[in-house]
């Protein structure tokens, strides 16, 4: 007996297929930048299906917030370890 209820993923790529209009209407050089953002939620959809939400929106939604919050961690991380090197070499002089 078949699946009767469509995965995240099924879910997801019919919401990404609605979106396709924003997408066309967007300028061409954000278009790869909005295609790296469906990607993100592509990335995260073991994650949002198994949350179970009652919106499909709500996981590509998380999904990107956790894809932004982790590159901000990254980024603060480096800045850290730059800040940290710098203020070592001003003191060695």
């Amino acid at each position: 007996m078949g699946r009767t209820i469509p995965s995240w993923r099924m879910l997801l790529e019919d919401e990404l297929t609605r979106w396709k209009r924003f997408r066309d209407a967007l300028r061409i050089d954000e278009r790869p930048i909005f295609d790296d953002l469906m990607d993100e939620c592509r990335r995260h959809a073991s994650a949002a299906g198994a949350a179970v939400l009652p919106a499909k929106t709500e996981g590509m939604f998380l999904s990107l917030l956790l894809s932004h919050h982790k590159s901000l961690k990254e980024l603060r991380d480096k800045i850290e370890r730059i800040n940290r090197f710098l203020e070592e070499s001003n003191r060695s002089y």
